[in-house]
């Protein structure tokens, strides 16, 4: 009643008090930071020892970390990869626009936020039902997730019904230990239907925006800068705030043991972008990165092979159709159409125009090496042909080094996280003592055997091999011709080779065996396997998946001879 001064927020003189002795206007519950003067002793005494009580309370609530649920914990995964992709050169609008709505949309398709009662809420329920209730507690500050199922919903909301079976179900789980709110219930089996978030999942959500954005960076970059490190995902939780403790089932979540795979980021993406009813992508067309005459082009560099090849590799693309906006703009849930791994059907183009030209079978393509090279000794104008051997054993040599130091750094990567993980006060100092001892450890080791700490990464690039034309080594086959191996034919240049061997007769139904086409090293002549492996190197993909690109490839390029092959075989059989 003393208290006569307005709100600061709403001008109104209508006060009340809270447990700690502080004012707070009734009608906007605005609190101040003035406190009641008191004058009663007793009354002194008594709110002392409540205030002290419950401060030492809310401490030890604060040592246990705060409420958090795990899609605020991939949320936050989401937001440093989209800042590390960000640093690399992609456009702005990926993070803020384009990823954004789409986490959202799956937050909203998944019930765990934007709808009526989000699936989190049970846990927090159950929870709250089972614990007892103090007085002088005071309200806990709702997380980001409780704010976001304030929000309206446009899709499909939860009812009560759902809420009380799946809070029936969470009884039995509530004492499994976890950090986070819903860790136990996040794990549950029947989670699975809703497409459940994972690590793996996170670069698909990426890789998703940067197709709808058609930025130039393919899946394969994508992967290679995780593991190169540029962008988080190994020990990514590290980065979470100290308040997040992570503790039994959340590690079992966020803790990734083992290089994400291309094969399951890529699936990943096409059930994501199903499951969130997204429409169709922005078109592919011949001025995008992801086009194959452009991706050609960049690996055609990168393979050091002549510039010439380009030519026949764009025309492979428009023979079989496979440089149409339709054919490769990726549209959700459309069974008809085949989905397209833009890096691996460019590298299965070269690999088909290297055996058009070349046949690598061992044999013809040595036989035009030597020719070339006699050639080249009486060449004096013009640039120098294309040698098979020598290219041979230039990639080779340089191959092997690169491929010997990527098996190298895998081997020495500590999967450890460099952040030690402690969940209580208690074991907080023991933990964080040892772990400086560890570190001390191998720095007196390392300072006896005389090993070096490796150096900062460079930057990172599109490019792995680089080749420079201003060499005078002769290492560089960028401008080597091909006139060694072509001859003109009604106006065109063809190959002198007139024969082909086709990696497989018939296709496999994929859906049955997962390959379109079996491949196995000893089946096939060496020269062949070894343009796969350099490519497999590049794409860092098992040669088996550009295989079956490659078969998938020539029979659309052979269709017709294969067709008449075929009605030729079943009259002789009648």
């Amino acid at each position: 009643r003393d208290f006569n001064e307005r709100c600061a927020q709403c001008s109104e003189v209508n006060w009340g008090l809270t447990d700690g002795g502080r004012f707070y206007c009734r009608s906007c519950h605005n609190v101040t930071e003035r406190t009641r003067e008191v004058v009663n002793t007793d009354f002194i005494s008594n709110t002392r020892v409540q205030t002290i009580s419950k401060n030492l309370r809310k401490q030890e609530k604060n040592d246990k970390g705060c409420e958090w649920y795990v899609c605020e914990g991939f949320q936050l995964i989401l937001k440093k990869q989209a800042e590390a992709l960000e640093a690399l050169g992609v456009c702005p609008q990926m993070k803020d626009e384009i990823l954004c709505n789409f986490w959202r949309r799956y937050l909203q398709k998944s019930k765990q936020a934007y709808c009526n009662r989000p699936v989190g809420e049970t846990v927090k329920a159950l929870s709250v039902c089972d614990s007892s209730t103090d007085v002088d507690s005071e309200p806990e500050t709702p997380s980001l997730l409780h704010f976001l199922s304030l929000s309206e919903s446009e899709g499909d909301l939860q009812t009560d019904c759902s809420f009380a079976s799946s809070a029936s179900n969470m009884s039995a789980s509530t004492s499994v230990c976890s950090g986070s709110v819903d860790g136990s219930l996040y794990l549950m089996k029947n989670q699975k239907e809703k497409l459940r978030m994972t690590m793996p999942m996170t670069l698909s959500l990426c890789y998703m925006a940067l197709l709808w954005l058609r930025e130039p960076m393919t899946l394969s970059d994508l992967l290679r800068f995780v593991v190169e490190g540029h962008i988080p995902y190994l020990n990514v939780f590290q980065h979470f705030p100290e308040k997040m403790k992570l503790c039994g089932l959340d590690l079992k979540i966020f803790y990734v043991e083992s290089w994400p795979v291309y094969e399951e980021v890529y699936k990943k993406m096409l059930e994501l972008a199903a499951f969130l009813d997204l429409p169709r992508f922005p078109d592919i067309t011949d001025s995008c990165f992801l086009h194959p005459d452009m991706l050609c082009m960049k690996y055609l560099m990168e393979a050091n092979l002549p510039d010439e090849l380009h030519t026949w590799t764009c025309r492979v693309v428009k023979k079989i159709c496979i440089g149409e906006a339709d054919f490769l703009t990726l549209v959700p849930g459309n069974k008809s159409t085949r989905n397209v791994k833009y890096d691996v059907l460019a590298a299965a183009v070269i690999v088909v125009v290297l055996k058009l030209l070349f046949l690598l079978d061992d044999h013809y393509e040595w036989l035009l090496s030597d020719f070339a090279g006699e050639r080249n000794k009486n060449n004096t104008e013009g640039g120098p042909y294309f040698e098979f051997k020598k290219w041979y054993k230039v990639i080779k040599c340089s191959l092997d080094v690169e491929q010997k130091k990527l098996d190298e750094e895998r081997a020495k990567y500590l999967w450890r996280c460099e952040k030690p993980l402690f969940y209580s006060a208690k074991n907080k100092s023991k933990v964080l003592k040892r772990r400086q001892m560890v570190v001390n450890l191998q720095n007196q080791f390392g300072k006896l055997s005389g090993s070096v700490r490796p150096a900062e990464k460079p930057h990172p690039s599109s490019f792995q091999l680089s080749w420079a034309e201003e060499n005078t080594d002769g290492n560089c086959f960028h401008g080597h011709s091909l006139k060694g191996i072509l001859q003109e034919k009604r106006g065109l240049l063809t190959a002198m080779n007139p024969d082909y061997w086709l990696c497989t007769v018939k296709l496999c139904n994929e859906k049955l065996c997962g390959h379109l086409a079996h491949y196995r090293e000893v089946d096939f002549p060496q020269s062949y396997h070894f343009v796969l492996r350099l490519f497999s190197f590049l794409l860092r993909i098992q040669p088996s998946s550009i295989h079956d690109e490659v078969c998938v490839i020539e029979h659309k390029l052979f269709n017709k001879k294969l067709c008449k092959k075929a009605k030729y075989n079943m009259v002789l059989r009648k």
